[in-house]
């Protein structure tokens, strides 16, 4: 499985890029139309400019008409020879997410980023892109001494196909299993598993905290851009965030600690790559609490692993699909793989968490039975409430749960119904609310910064195709599959290892910690602000 046909690199050649072209063609109105620019009189000469430079503002000049890139930035990078200044990257940046310019100049403390990659899937130059770990994956692959892991997060079932000429969210799981034995991997892993594990974890600290008088809402803690942006915008809202592990992150600790110890492998030697459709989690593996795995094995087995992390390397959807070809697989040819065996197993909650409103789904199906001791009603497990149809960034609902009451809670997808919630959260507005799912990028993980970029910029029509693939996986199972408390290998994760959620070890393994980024911006007040998305809501009384 170590042996491989190597990567042959192509030597750059000089061309003429696009935005050179423009460049020489200013004045020029086919030219200004091509660009999305305005042609502009100014002192000393005419030309075409974007028209983000000619917007009022604070920004300087230079950083006018894209969003500034880190040149250290873990998740994307800019190539500056395809950058046409069109502006997409503004566009969904600021109104979309939120982020850019909603923060004051000077920058405090480096670039202002949530690492979501929307940026990069709205560029139709391929400017930004996402910053390739595919020299690391395949360092891994071709040490004899390393044990290669690849994790599979859900929703890139729904998207690498369409790299490879399938149609718009068709399901393409057990060819990437395929694909992945061939490519060289030692194991392939379903993410569905950790899914199910912050499930139990989320949802039984969510238990706690309406049966004890904790912090009210509750927030989703499984995206890492809306982490960081809680960090930078909402820093008194942090406590609201559950303290669970993304599912990323939660397997890639349990691989090094659980699993090691059941296959009789050194943890040393394992290479965890996941392969998921976010941008964000190349941050979020590089965060310093993600080595849960080196503190388990020092406090509980008394043996120290220098430099450990939980997650060794990020593979997007585009980049897994890169491999692929660089190796001349025939994906649409590969028989169907099976995933292997311990931490693997996923329920249908788990199923539609890359969906908008799939975490929230799942984690009521599983709080339901937690508070009440019984199943969830039918209707429970297809909540069209939640599911945000119309796709404008927003749902809200509400659940009777016998041994409570009535669980009022809302879904965002997109930043910008998010800041919108938390200005009502942070004005007392919200009382009512015990629990907010916030995903990122539009329509969810399905949407995510790392996916396939089929149509540019991606539209409401493919979100739709990927997000029903997803729901009719999780819909053509049995009752008993599609909660997470019946999962058998869950179950033996708690028997075996953990114990129960919550517990000193759990809390360990699965759960983590979050940082104030306050101090790196000024932000904007935005006490007044209406989302343009979703401005007919309006304010909450």
């Amino acid at each position: 499985m170590k042996e491989r046909q190597k990567i042959q690199k192509q030597k750059k050649q000089p061309q003429l890029t696009r935005r050179q072209f423009l460049g020489a063609a200013a004045g020029v109105t086919v030219a200004a139309a091509v660009s999305g620019c305005d042609i502009v009189e100014e002192p000393g000469g005419s030309g075409w400019l974007p028209t983000q430079y000619t917007n009022e503002g604070n920004w300087p000049a230079q950083v006018k008409g894209r969003v500034p890139i880190d040149p250290q930035n873990p998740s994307i990078e800019r190539v500056d020879s395809a950058c046409i200044l069109c502006g997409q990257c503004l566009e969904v940046c600021q109104n979309t997410e939120t982020v850019y310019n909603y923060y004051e100049l000077p920058v405090v403390d480096g670039f202002i980023c949530v690492h979501c990659g929307q940026c990069a899937l709205n560029c139709p130059t391929g400017a930004i892109r996402e910053k390739s770990q595919i020299d690391r994956a395949l360092e891994a692959i071709d040490d004899p001494d390393k044990i290669t892991v690849a994790t599979i997060s859900p929703g890139v079932r729904v998207s690498i196909g369409e790299e490879f000429g399938m149609a718009q969210g068709e399901w393409a799981q057990e060819q990437m299993i395929t694909a992945l034995r061939e490519l060289g991997f030692d194991y392939v892993i379903n993410i569905d598993f950790s899914s199910d594990s912050t499930i139990m974890e989320e949802g039984s600290e969510l238990v706690h905290r309406l049966t004890s008088g904790g912090v009210l809402p509750q927030f989703t803690s499984c995206c890492p851009g809306w982490v960081k942006f809680v960090e930078y915008y909402y820093p008194e809202l942090i406590p609201n965030i559950s303290s669970a592990k993304s599912p990323v992150a939660e397997m890639g600790a349990m691989l090094k600690t659980y699993w090691a110890k059941k296959k009789k492998i050194d943890p040393d030697k394992i290479v965890v790559v996941n392969i998921p459709p976010c941008t964000a989690k190349k941050f979020e593996m590089s965060r310093p609490e993600m080595d849960a795995a080196r503190r388990y094995w020092e406090e509980h087995e008394k043996k120290k692993y220098s430099g450990m992390r939980d997650v060794d390397v990020i593979l997007t959807t585009r980049e897994l699909a890169q491999m692929i070809r660089n190796q001349g697989i025939d994906f649409m040819s590969l028989p169907k793989g099976s995933f292997d065996p311990i931490v693997s197993e996923g329920s249908g909650g788990a199923i539609i968490f890359p969906n908008t409103g799939g975490v929230m789904e799942a984690a009521i199906r599983a709080a339901y039975f937690l508070v009440s001791g019984e199943d969830p009603p039918e209707d429970l497990l297809h909540l069209e409430v939640l599911r945000d149809g119309d796709l404008d960034g927003y749902a809200e609902g509400s659940v009777d749960v016998p041994g409570f009451g009535e669980v009022k809670v809302a879904v965002c997808n997109g930043l910008h119904a998010a800041r919108t919630l938390c200005e009502e959260i942070k004005a007392g507005k919200r009382s009512d609310l015990h629990f907010l799912e916030v995903m990122t990028c539009p329509g969810g993980c399905i949407g995510g910064g790392g996916q396939a970029k089929t149509v540019v910029p991606p539209s409401n029509g493919l979100r739709r195709n990927r997000l029903a693939s997803i729901y009719k996986a999780d819909e053509a199972l049995s009752p008993e599959k599609r909660v997470s408390y019946k999962n058998d290998e869950i179950k033996a994760l708690y028997d075996e290892f953990l114990g129960e959620p919550l517990s000193e070890l759990a809390e360990l393994i699965l759960h983590t910690e979050y940082t104030d980024r306050s101090a790196s911006l000024e932000a904007k007040d935005t006490k007044d602000y209406v989302d343009p998305y979703n401005g007919e809501r309006g304010e909450v009384q």
